[in-house]
């Protein structure tokens, strides 16, 4: 009795263990958990902050701005160990109305994103920076940003990706 009491504890263990891998451990799971729970709540509140965008039971906004970047990935190549790199991704306002970027969220705290704060008028242009640090890092990453907007969908992901070499 004392010993089935025993093992039905340690399985027990394993499996509440194993529910956390997922956000604590590397992986594309664990890299993207905070990413894809941010998208998450904004399809849940699409309108909260973005006036321009239908909901999922409204018709959708013709005039709703448009983001299109003119590029969606960047590959570093070869990353440095214990450096900083950076990007710039160029984008336009290919909508009918301003284009403002509420917020932007990087799958990993090694990912930091700064962008155009100000509206982007209808044709105009703004800039995305991602910048990576590869301290700690090593071999190949690939790396998300999330960028909302009041746009349609309300959700934009950019891409980054590298290789960070051993340190010698």
């Amino acid at each position: 009795m004392l010993r089935s009491t025993l093992y039905s504890f340690a399985v027990a263990a394993l499996l509440l263990g194993g529910c956390n891998r997922d956000k604590t451990e590397a992986g594309t799971q664990g890299m993207n958990a905070a990413a894809d729970e941010a998208a998450a709540d904004a399809k849940a509140n699409p309108t909260i902050d973005n006036p321009n965008v239908a909901s999922d039971t409204e018709a959708p906004n013709p005039n709703a701005p448009v983001l299109t970047f003119a590029e969606k990935q960047f590959d570093f190549g070869d990353i440095q160990p214990n450096s900083k790199v950076q990007h710039t991704f160029k984008f336009t306002n290919t909508g009918k109305t301003p284009l403002l970027i509420a917020d932007a969220t990087a799958s990993c705290g090694c990912t930091t994103p700064s962008w155009t704060k100000e509206a982007v008028a209808p044709g105009a242009t703004g800039e995305m920076l991602v910048q990576f640090d590869s301290h700690g890092k090593q071999g190949l990453i690939s790396k998300q940003v999330n960028v909302r907007a009041n746009t349609q969908p309300s959700i934009t992901t950019i891409y980054i990706k590298g290789n960070v070499l051993t340190p010698q």
